[in-house]
């Protein structure tokens, strides 16, 4: 059965987003936000928004911020409990 009431989709044309489903690039509010990234500023910046997800996946993969890994043995700071320790 069919929803009575479908979200449409957010964003605005002039805007570039990657259609994750689709593996597209599109202009505006095509498919749902969830399977989007974006927005980006130029079809460019949309036509490789897989390799900048990467890119920055692997900055945040070293970022010392936020790596609980200890740098010396390669294993995670718990707090007593088995569970890995947070900031904050």
């Amino acid at each position: 059965m069919a929803a009575l009431f479908r979200r449409k989709p957010s964003g605005r044309p002039g805007e570039w987003y990657y259609c994750l489903r689709h593996q597209t690039v599109e202009e505006g509010p095509q498919c749902p936000a969830r399977d989007r990234l974006g927005p980006y500023g130029t079809r460019g910046e949309a036509e490789h928004a897989m390799e900048t997800a990467r890119e920055r996946e692997d900055e945040w993969r070293h970022d010392p911020r936020w790596n609980d890994r200890d740098e010396a043995d390669g294993t995670e700071e718990t707090d007593g409990t088995g569970t890995p320790e947070r900031d904050g």
